[in-house]
């Protein structure tokens, strides 16, 4: 009867050590700090217009007017894609060097992020050149601005990985949980 008791008991302990270890593991992507300074890293983003776009690949004129092309496909593995592809929208593209072809690693289309968000503590409009304003009167830490760096989101100091950008729904993620947000019309 000691047996199972002591089977039981060791493998409790196993569990607990292991997901104590995960817990503390940091969400992919982030830095300890969970914030980008930007002083110490800096920002690899590509942003610029989609003026063409297919399954495989998609093409932006960037802010100084010159023409990149980017696979959003290889053998092995496609791009992270948030909030669609559509010509005419501003992207933020993280690209790799795969083959010696310019690969998109993570596309953000930052059109689609603009707008009305709100969960149970957040209200706010993400807006064209950086800013957030906040419709909540009485929010302690209200977002006043935005930006992609990196391929993460910056709201205020606050660092997110993007999970899921969508007609009607944004995951953002830190090392403090997955933070679900609805747009408003």
């Amino acid at each position: 009867m000691r047996k199972p008791i002591a089977f039981i008991f060791i493998f409790a302990m196993i569990f607990i050590v292991s997901c104590n270890e995960n817990a503390n593991k940091p969400v992919a992507g982030l830095s300890d700090s969970d914030s980008l300074n930007e002083n110490s890293v800096p920002d690899t983003t590509i942003y610029g217009k989609c003026i063409d776009a297919a399954m495989s690949s998609i093409i932006i004129e960037n802010e100084l007017g010159d023409t990149l092309s980017f696979m959003l496909e290889t053998s092995d593995r496609s791009a992270d894609v948030f909030g669609g592809i559509l010509v005419g929208d501003k992207m933020a593209i993280i690209k790799e060097t795969v083959d010696g072809e310019n690969f998109a690693k993570i596309v953000i289309n930052t059109t689609s992020l603009l707008g009305k968000w709100t969960n149970i503590a957040k209200n706010f409009d993400i807006e064209d050149g950086g800013v957030v304003h906040s419709n909540v009167q009485a929010e302690s830490k209200p977002y006043t601005s935005w930006k992609i760096y990196n391929g993460c989101l910056l709201l205020n100091s606050d660092t997110f990985q993007i999970r899921l950008l969508g007609p009607d729904s944004l995951y953002l993620e830190n090392k403090e949980g997955l933070y679900e947000y609805k747009r408003q019309q």
